[in-house]
């Protein structure tokens, strides 16, 4: 772990999936169920570029790009946006520590959720017994502009009253990065060899940072 001790933060901004919650199978077998639907090639395991794209951008910007040219691209979301998100839950589990570490934080600071996941983040806080921790969630339906944009993470500073520099934000991806810098918060990497304040591997290495 990599850090540079920090004072004065009054808020700690998750990022959903790779860093609360290890969802690759899940949003791999959500995708692949519009594709299976509307008759597209297979999506590829191997593709790297591809399971970038569905692990971090929001499912808006990941239907655009599967259905480039495709007519029907609106109806794809439309099919996306019917899909009942629990049967996917057993893709699913939360980072090792996390709960710990939130319960370490939620009297030291306030806890808020920045993801480009749409609809479906109030129900996995909900079935894993998270939302109670959380009383500023941010998704990609709340925002006209979703990460890398800065808008979502701004939203977050503007409900708490801080400034960039009160805020922290844990994210795995260079969406997530690039959000962080353009809102000028300090970007905490997990699990990954991004740049930013500190490069942490386990959830509890934050509390070193308050």
């Amino acid at each position: 772990m990599t850090v540079r001790g920090m004072n004065g933060i009054k808020a700690v901004i998750y990022d959903c999936d790779g860093v609360m919650f290890e969802s690759f199978e899940a949003n791999f077998a959500f995708y692949s169920k519009i594709v299976e639907r509307f008759a597209l090639p297979p999506l590829d395991r191997n593709n790297g570029d591809t399971m970038r794209l569905l692990h971090t951008y929001s499912s808006r910007d990941v239907l655009a790009r599967l259905f480039e040219g495709d007519p029907r691209e609106e109806e794809a979301l439309r099919f996306a946006a019917a899909i009942d998100y629990r049967e996917l839950l057993p893709f699913l589990r939360l980072e090792e520590g996390f709960v710990e570490t939130l319960d370490a934080l939620r009297n030291r600071v306030s806890l808020a959720v920045c993801t480009n996941r749409s609809t479906s983040v109030e129900m996995l806080l909900e079935d894993f017994g998270l939302t109670p921790y959380f009383d500023c969630v941010m998704t990609a339906a709340r925002v006209q502009n979703p990460k890398p944009h800065p808008e979502p993470l701004l939203k977050i500073l503007e409900h708490y009253r801080i400034s960039p520099w009160e805020a922290l934000f844990v994210g795995d991806s260079e969406l997530d990065r690039r959000s962080a810098e353009a809102a000028d918060v300090p970007f905490v990497a997990y699990k990954s060899n991004l740049n930013g304040l500190a490069r942490i591997d386990r959830h509890t290495e934050i509390l070193t940072l308050l």
